[in-house]
């Protein structure tokens, strides 16, 4: 597998809230509401920026801390632009308050007998936002497009992976009438599958997956996306604004499938990339919800509005085999064991992260009654006795005490991180690390060179299985620590073309005992959390851990 671009289940700073200038109704029950303008004004209202609403009306505003780079389906690859396609446009699945796909622009769908052919019956009556009738031509346009070598999006692999002669045909070696995605008739989508992909159904909750009209698009032609007046809907609402560098605007599609239950009428994407004037905004209740800095929690940990939660991303230490340190397993198991997750997820980062016990995120599907995580169990425990066992029984196998160097990006979070794991090593281990910082694109440069000895970097999942994460090492990439394991290769692959889901999830389970505990190529150290602040009067606001960021469909105020 390809090193991916993005991983869509990487969250956004996405803050929500109801706009002063457009009639705030929230809550001011926060015992620091009025303290706003100490040090930091308020942010300025943008009603004045948008048309989603008039005078009085309830607004759901969320802020994105990065510009919306574009809405073109090929070509959005960032999560601001994933989050409103997301809310704007619809898939054959949707993923619903509880995170489970359910029917959506497919009203149900049917799996062959070998699990090859995937046969979507959309529903009665669909239309776009101009009327147009919505057909299952319409996905085979937009999967084609996907898949051929126009998309810039670097996400062709989520279906050339999968679809038969997708691959292929994104090689310029194949028609589009020779790739599995055929539409029977108007209202029959029929998909043919290389191998059984278990997950496949959940995966076309992606954006990737939307439909896209074929007259509208190439009546627009390079203009097509570039402004809200250039573009049709299929999801819970219409754009009716679009600047990359100030957001969008939106309000209920009328022509949606669902329009009875969709309770917001308009909704706006804010871009806002300073967290501190955000949190003011939310103390001024220009916001009803606002991601916290790790600095700012324990101030606000016992509020009525703070929650916390856990992201289907993880952040671990990557070992590099090709460096004769590291290479040493009880180096690697020294290090792993000497780090007190428990108490960095807690007193460092505070901000709703999770101790990794295993590479596979907390909560992400195992079988129908048990996660992955509650299967597989701890695979990365805290002996600060026996890692200085096994470091010292390294430096013997080495004839040396080795100096390491750990390599981490230079943002706060990260550099934090790794302060601490300097610190875990030095008391337990009585060594003293390098910790050597650098941006992200020479962090990565030196990691594709294979000229590092171990490094701080994380996965975010695609989608809701645990070959999200274990694939990535079947390829023997200096990235993923230049690991070449025949068993696991054959697990992974085998675990590919598996029918039988109980055996699949077995081979899976295998791999990542394999990699994390009897190879120790990964040191799990986190699941990424978020902690925020939230009025009251906002409910149903889901923010996925996987997939789409942030569903607006199920929101409505109290």
């Amino acid at each position: 597998m390809k090193k991916r671009v993005l991983a869509l289940g990487t969250a956004a700073c996405l803050v929500l809230g109801s706009l002063t200038g457009c009639g705030f109704t929230g809550s001011t029950g926060s015992p620091t509401t009025g303290e706003a303008s100490q040090g930091t004004a308020p942010s300025e209202s943008v009603s004045d920026k948008t048309d989603a609403a008039g005078s009085g009306d309830q607004v759901l505003s969320v802020y994105a801390n990065a510009e919306i780079k574009t809405l073109v389906q090929w070509a959005a690859s960032d999560n601001q632009s994933s989050m409103v396609n997301n809310n704007a446009f619809e898939g054959l699945l949707r993923l619903d308050e509880n995170h489970e796909a359910q029917p959506a622009l497919a009203e149900s769908f049917d799996v062959s007998d070998d699990k090859l052919t995937y046969t979507f019956h959309l529903r009665e009556g669909l239309q776009w936002s101009n009327g147009t009738p919505l057909t299952a031509k319409d996905f085979v346009f937009s999967w084609l497009k996907q898949m051929s070598a126009e998309a810039t999006n670097g996400y062709s692999f989520i279906m050339t992976d999968y679809i038969v002669n997708g691959a292929e045909y994104n090689e310029g070696k194949v028609s589009g009438e020779e790739v599995g995605v055929k539409a029977v008739d108007d209202k029959t989508f029929q998909v043919t599958l290389k191998a059984p992909t278990p997950y496949f159904s959940r995966l076309t909750v992606l954006c990737q997956f939307f439909p896209l009209n074929e007259e509208y698009v190439t009546s627009k032609g390079d203009q097509y996306g570039l402004s809200a007046e250039n573009m049709i809907y299929c999801g819970p609402y219409v754009i009716t604004s679009y600047d990359p560098a100030v957001g969008a605007t939106l309000k209920k599609n009328e022509k949606y499938w669902d329009a009875a239950n969709v309770k917001i009428e308009n909704a706006q994407v804010r871009v806002m990339k300073d967290g501190s004037a955000a949190l003011n905004a939310y103390l001024a209740n220009e916001l009803s919800q606002v991601n916290l800095d790790s600095s700012n929690v324990a101030a606000y940990q016992s509020d009525p509005e703070f929650s916390s939660k856990s992201e289907f991303r993880t952040e671990y230490l990557q070992f590099s085999l090709s460096n004769p340190v590291m290479a040493n397993k009880n180096i690697r198991r020294a290090v792993s064991m000497a780090i007190d997750r428990e108490t960095l997820t807690k007193a460092i980062l505070a901000d709703g992260s999770a101790p990794s016990v295993g590479l596979v995120a907390e909560g992400m599907f195992g079988s129908e009654s048990k996660t992955f995580r509650e299967i597989n169990g701890n695979l990365s425990p805290f002996n600060p006795e026996e890692a200085k066992k096994y470091w010292e029984e390294g430096c013997k196998e080495l004839g040396q005490t080795p100096t390491l160097t750990l390599l981490v990006r230079d943002d706060s979070v990260t550099k934090a991180v790794a302060t601490y794991i300097q610190s875990e090593l030095n008391k337990n281990l009585g060594i003293d690390i390098v910790i050597d910082t650098k941006t992200v694109q020479a962090r990565n440069e030196l990691m594709d060179n294979d000229n590092y000895m171990f490094a701080s970097t994380a996965w975010g999942a695609d989608y809701d299985d645990a070959m999200t994460y274990l694939d990535l090492w079947t390829n023997g990439t200096p990235y993923r620590g230049s690991y070449k394991n025949e068993t696991y290769n054959k697990l992974i692959n085998d675990a590919r073309v598996e029918t039988d889901d109980t055996k699949r999830l077995d081979m899976l389970l295998q791999a990542e005992k394999l990699l994390v505990d009897e190879d120790v190529i990964v040191a799990p150290l986190y699941h990424r959390g978020s902690a925020t602040l939230t009025k009251s009067n906002v409910k149903g606001l889901i923010n996925h851990p996987f997939g789409p960021d942030v569903e607006f469909k199920y929101a409505y105020f109290e």
